[in-house]
């Protein structure tokens, strides 16, 4: 499990992709082990892949001899090994209200609108009941933001709280959330469209991505 980082990774997955956005800001190379999480192909359900990641989900991250699971505790791990690169401020009061971003969108939006609870819900409420929560947790953190918020989440640097926080601008999307009420999560997303890391990460730059 030596030498070349490797990200098992689904291409729409948020979590996966905030993942991949760190690694490319932190200029690590990995290779990409898609793994696909739709019905009927369940490749995170075969025996191989559960003995990888024993949650069944993605992402999952080998390096330096370790196989990591659970996008927090991999972007913990990269920011520990990998601190020249930064994506946490060293104010501690900055530090906080980064974790809070990143706390409301990984535990207060994105695991209650993903394909697993979606497909629990039923097809025909999926959308209202993703829209609800996206606006709860966005209303969050809009008004976090408008404290904190410089060219990014928390002033001129980028962070970890922009890692999460463009994948689930995305899934707004997707669920026809009105993102005109979220002017400054607007404005962030937009500078960061072209930004080469962000831009490499994106869902259709991906190899598993059906539309390549």
């Amino acid at each position: 499990m030596a030498g070349k980082a490797i990200l098992y990774s689904y291409w729409r997955s948020s979590c996966s992709w905030r993942v991949r956005i760190a690694m490319n800001l932190k200029e690590i190379s990995y290779d990409i082990v898609p793994v696909s999480i739709l019905k009927g192909k369940d490749e995170q359900h075969s025996d191989e892949y559960r003995k990888i990641n024993p949650m069944k989900q993605v992402p999952s991250l080998a390096i330096d001899g370790n196989i990591l699971i659970e996008s927090l505790s991999i972007l913990e791990y990269l920011e520990e090994t990998r601190p020249k690169i930064p994506l946490l401020p060293s104010d501690f009061g900055a530090r906080a209200k980064v974790r809070e971003i990143c706390a409301i969108i990984a535990s207060g939006i994105q695991p209650l609108q993903n394909l697993k609870v979606l497909n629990y819900v039923g097809k025909e409420k999926q959308q209202e009941w993703a829209q609800h929560w996206i606006n709860e947790g966005f209303r969050a953190v809009e008004k976090i933001l408008s404290t904190t918020a410089g060219e990014y989440c928390i002033g001129n640097d980028v962070t970890l709280a922009d890692c999460f926080l463009i994948p689930q601008v995305y899934n707004a999307r997707r669920f026809q959330v009105n993102l005109e009420l979220f002017p400054n999560i607007l404005k962030i997303d937009t500078r960061l469209k072209n930004h080469p890391a962000f831009r490499e990460a994106d869902p259709e730059h991906q190899p598993d991505c059906p539309n390549k």
